[in-house]
């Protein structure tokens, strides 16, 4: 127990130390409004809602900024991607990660310098993407089906900062790729490669949503099919005039 409130103690000296104390009074506030009936008094968790001590800002600003959080309802999946609700604005999605932050440590926001895709490798970006990432997200980011009802969403809104937040807190079934796994020059080639290959053509032609041979099957089915039935009409009709 010592242990545990030292560590909390801790962390709310550093965000005071960084001059964050009113963003943490604030975020309690906002979070005692907002986020206490799922996630309990001190973000310890409920039925509802898991714990956030120990989640770090960086959790916070993912799951607010993305649209995942504030819970549309109380039971149940949630959207991918939501509207946010008028009182979401970047800076209540800062005060709420600092309150949080405050509680346990974790992995804080990234900076811009964090992000920058500045003098990244785009083509190490692609490898290290197709090594960690395709199987679940598509090998272009375009998402996917996982097991269990789960769902590996697109990458295609995603800010940078966001892609960075993904991979050092591992939302839901998405692994942590910490920096002993990604370094951070890593993180950048992919973050550089994710958001690049959002602007390429498609040299086969149309893209058809990037899900690969899925709906490339299906419309060659769908195209193979209504040719057949052209066809078969037309050999049907021809008959019918020779016939008379």
């Amino acid at each position: 127990m010592y242990t545990l409130t030292a560590l909390g103690d801790q962390s709310a000296d550093a965000a005071i130390a960084t001059g964050k104390v009113d963003d943490v009074a604030e975020g309690e506030k906002l979070f005692e409004a907002h986020c206490m009936s799922c996630h309990g008094t001190d973000a310890v968790g409920t039925a509802a809602g898991p714990t956030l001590v120990g989640v770090g800002a960086a959790a916070v600003d993912f799951q607010m900024s993305s649209g995942r959080m504030p819970a549309a309802t109380y039971s149940g999946a949630q959207a991918l991607r939501k509207p946010l609700p008028e009182w979401v604005t970047p800076e209540k999605i800062r005060q709420i990660g600092a309150y949080v932050q405050s509680l346990g440590g974790g992995p804080t926001v990234p900076t811009k310098a964090d992000v920058s895709t500045e003098g990244a490798d785009m083509a190490k970006g692609g490898e290290l993407f197709r090594a960690n990432c395709i199987s679940c997200h598509n090998w272009v980011g375009a998402g996917g089906a996982l097991t269990e009802g789960k769902f590996a969403p697109p990458l295609n809104e995603a800010t940078p900062e966001q892609i960075y937040e993904a991979m050092i807190t591992g939302p839901q079934a998405m692994p942590v790729f910490n920096d002993s796994v990604i370094s951070p020059q890593e993180k950048r080639d992919m973050i550089a490669y994710i958001v690049g290959v959002r602007n390429q053509t498609d040299p086969g032609g149309f893209g058809l949503g990037r899900i690969g041979p899925v709906t490339e099957g299906l419309v060659a089915w769908i195209a193979g099919i209504s040719a057949l039935a052209l066809a078969a009409i037309w050999i049907t009709a021809k008959k019918r005039q020779t016939n008379d």
